[in-house]
């Protein structure tokens, strides 16, 4: 006897409800598109947009984007609720190189797919237009690339899901798209921008489990305050192993270590690296301000000096 696609249907979800039910599983749901997400949609509302790149590679000086994905949606500014999708864009680009076989295998994006394909730049200039963010997740990635290729991005506030949320001290135990999906219980077929910018947008939209608050809204409060990049100007070599375990980073081009942190971070940092970095001795360590116009761009901030 053949079973009708209604009785199925409504065997599956009691299957899903007994299971959700059960602390010894988690069930994952596959994400559903959608453009409504409720909330007041006659409130003042605000625009940004969730930007997603794909490219040929890592490397900024010789790689090239090959899709872009831009998710334009309103939000309420006070409590960061996410009420729709306002406008959405996605389109692949022949970079004019092949697409080096390593990288197909993460996206699955070929040279026969963008063969001929451009990017609408005034359509991408449309979508953005009028937006007050940028999202990404992993901006220090995509802002490059993309400032790169359409410098109206250079204009806009820059957010980073990835770098700006405090995941760790929320219970996560990494900060990667499709670990955070799984833990908001839905699963996606990742590695292609539109979706990847869908998946974010539903990640954004809920509270975070141990503050409660809307992630969206707290990395907007993020984007607000200025980060400061500390740079240990001329630190004697034998000090790279305390410095890397610190936390700082080194910067090949400029030849020195550094590390971004707020502000009240900064200024107790000085004295930190007067006495552990530089013996005691007074030296000059740079400070260069990061606010949303510059962040994780290739771009500097307004940088000063001063002696420590």
């Amino acid at each position: 006897m053949s079973v009708q696609p209604e009785a199925s249907e409504l065997t599956v979800e009691r299957a899903v409800q007994m299971l959700e039910a059960s602390p010894d599983f988690r069930v994952l749901r596959r994400l559903v598109a959608r453009d409504e997400f409720g909330g007041d949609a006659g409130a003042a509302l605000h625009r940004a947009v969730v930007l997603d790149t794909e490219t040929t590679g890592t490397d900024l000086e010789s790689d090239q984007v090959i899709e872009l994905g831009l998710v334009a949606f309103d939000y309420e500014p006070q409590t960061g609720q996410i009420v729709r999708i306002a406008a959405v864009y996605d389109s692949l680009e022949d970079p004019g190189m092949p697409i080096p076989a390593e990288t197909t295998a993460i996206h699955g994006i070929t040279d026969e797919m963008v063969a001929g394909q451009r990017i609408d730049d005034s359509a991408v200039a449309a979508l953005v237009h009028g937006a007050q963010w940028i999202v990404a997740h992993n901006a220090a990635f995509d802002r490059p690339f993309v400032e790169r290729r359409w410098p109206l991005f250079e204009r806009l506030p820059w957010v980073c899901s990835y770098a700006q949320i405090p995941w760790s001290q929320e219970g996560f135990a990494g900060s990667k798209l499709e670990y955070l999906a799984n833990r908001c219980g839905f699963f996606f077929e990742g590695h292609r921008s539109e979706i990847d910018c869908r998946a974010l947008l539903e990640i954004l939209r809920r509270p975070l489990p141990k503050s409660g608050q809307i992630a969206w809204h707290q990395l907007l409060s993020a984007g607000t305050q200025p980060a400061y990049r500390l740079s240990a100007l001329d630190a004697p070599f034998e000090s790279k192993d305390l410095l890397k375990a610190r936390g700082y980073r080194w910067d090949a081009k400029r030849r020195c270590w550094n590390k971004v942190m707020d502000r009240d971070a900064a200024a107790a940092e000085a004295p930190w690296l007067k006495e552990h970095v530089y013996g005691g001795r007074s030296r000059e360590v740079e400070i260069e301000i990061l606010d949303a116009q510059t962040r994780f761009s290739s771009r500097p901030g307004k940088r000063i000096k001063r002696s420590v």
